[in-house]
């Protein structure tokens, strides 16, 4: 066998790269010019962002080349973020949430330090992840990285170089200068003498996200003008091959959506609408479950938990009176409600998701959705505001949002409200009638309306592809309201129950090991 080489991927970056002064100031020059161009006509062209990540070795020169660009380039369109150790309040959501907030948008240029690798690789170096947990963290980086440039991101990744024995040269000449001293600190002393186990766990990491849309460029960091130039030659060359090309129409790459059933029966056709529950009867119900929610909700084990209820359904289904009759039953300060309608500008200049994101609650709070992210699959899947190739790609990017919330301990529930398409009907005329229910019915429900077999299909898709085992569909009977609302009510707070009975037997489980 040939002996380990942890370094074997960084062979080339090791190499004593150099480049003169004079040949320095002579490329720099025009390649300063270049990348501001490029940028004004990013802005301008405002068809996508472009987003850098900055890893690798400390004291490879990341921190210098991110202040020359702002200093080459206009820094009013350029985003720096850096990541360091988590927040409380970044803690308390999952650990893609704070990524997705500072994404930049359409026109300009992000920058972030330390992206979502680092603390991947921290984790595993120090023991606190095990080799399954790390490949589970690429595999959902990989995943994510691909929704990104499949929502039209420029993503450019470079990795910072430099050998031990130039990182150990790099950190002394930073300790014994005054001015630098600084830079120096007991975390990068510690992570020095793990300079072998870095290397070995950026490995696999490295070569397995670094792909044909977003590959890794591993930058020499030990010569400052030899590094300077690979970024920005390498940046530059990226963004004129996106500004000049002409955008593609894509082909779905993904499963064709599913065949009709021949018999014409499916999940929603399989319903009993007409569920019976007296007024009298549901007023007993509603205080029952009201009240078993409300304690569940001031439970000290829903600190380690939250909250996500996603509320669709046919129009007039009412999605808003079952929410009210949720949410009554909390304390207002502990919950929000989104009403989810047609993309902002603001929500245009992001990846689909990201307006989602940004919703997540943290730890302890509560978040219902009046409508969601699902309006891909559903309205502008059929109404044709997307493309066939981005709303069949949903269904996977939908599976990926709502797995990584339920691995952070958010309790997801889904409903849909169905009514028949009589009953539909009778509500519409009935909101017509009354003075202040007309705002509740406008054009788009007729012509929506006229869709119905459209909406069926792309409803009894939308289930069969993201009703998983952890976050399963409900199908509500609505054209009884108080049925609905019941039913509503029961699960969540059926959910909210067993979600802090899990909690309460995990503790016990630890519990028991620590008195061994």
């Amino acid at each position: 066998m040939l002996p380990e080489n942890p370094e074997a991927m960084f062979e080339s970056a090791n190499l004593k790269h150099h480049v003169e002064k004079a040949v320095y100031r002579r490329e720099a020059a025009k390649l300063r010019q270049a990348l501001l161009d490029a940028q004004y006509d990013l802005k301008e062209n405002g068809r996508f962002p472009v987003l850098i990540l900055m890893a690798g070795v400390e004291g490879a020169g990341k921190s210098e080349t991110v202040n020359l660009l702002n200093e080459w380039m206009d820094p009013r369109h350029i985003l720096t973020r850096a990541f360091f150790d988590p927040s409380d309040e970044e803690h308390e959501r999952p650990a893609l949430w704070r990524f997705w907030r500072a994404l930049p948008p359409k026109g300009k240029t992000g920058i972030f330090f330390g992206a979502w690798h680092t603390m991947p690789i921290i984790q595993r170096v120090m023991g606190e992840i095990s080799d399954g947990e790390f490949t589970r963290e690429i595999s959902e980086i990989q995943r994510f990285e691909k929704m990104l440039c499949d929502e039209g991101v420029l993503l450019l990744k470079y990795w910072f170089h430099l050998s031990r024995g130039q990182q150990r040269k790099r950190l002394k000449e930073l300790a014994s200068d005054p001015k630098t001293r600084w830079r120096v600190t007991d975390r990068d002393r510690e992570y020095f003498k793990l300079y072998k186990r870095f290397i070995k766990v950026s490995d696999p990491l490295l070569r397995k996200t670094s792909t044909g849309e977003a590959p890794w460029i591993v930058v020499p960091g030990a010569d400052a003008r030899y590094r300077t130039l690979t970024v920005g030659k390498h940046m530059l060359a990226a963004m004129r091959e996106r500004l000049d090309e002409k955008p593609l129409k894509r082909l779905p790459d993904k499963t064709p959506p599913l065949p009709a059933p021949a018999d014409h029966l499916n999940v929603l056709r399989a319903l009993e609408l007409d569920q019976p529950l007296t007024k009298v009867e549901y007023e007993k119900e509603l205080e029952k479950w009201q009240g078993r929610l409300n304690v569940a909700s001031r439970d000290p084990r829903l600190k380690s938990l939250s909250v996500v209820a996603v509320f669709e359904g046919n129009d007039a289904a009412g999605k808003g009176g079952a929410i009210r009759r949720v949410t009554s039953a909390l304390d207002a300060r502990c919950y929000t409600n989104v009403s989810v309608a047609a993309p902002s500008e603001e929500e245009r200049a992001q990846p689909y998701l990201w307006r989602f994101w940004r919703h997540v609650p943290r730890h302890g709070r509560f978040t219902f959705f009046d409508r969601s992210w699902y309006g891909r699959v559903l309205v502008e899947r059929v109404e044709g505001f997307c493309t066939e190739a981005d709303w069949m790609r949903a269904y996977t990017e939908i599976n990926d949002f709502e797995g990584a919330l339920l691995r952070h301990g958010t309790i997801v529930v889904k409903f849909w409200l169905t009514i028949s398409k009589e009953e539909q009907f009778r509500r519409f005329k009935l909101r017509e009638k009354v003075t202040f229910k007309r705002f509740k019915i406008t054009d788009e429900d007729w012509r929506n309306r006229k869709k119905w077999d459209q909406y069926e299909t792309a409803v009894c898709d939308m289930v069969d592809r993201t009703s998983t085992t952890s976050a399963p569909w409900t199908l509500v009977e609505a054209n009884n309201k108080y049925h609905a609302r019941i039913k509503v009510l029961r699960t969540f707070c059926r959910a909210l129950e067993a979600a802090l009975d899990r909690v309460g037997k995990a503790g016990a489980k630890k519990g028991g090991k620590k008195k061994k």
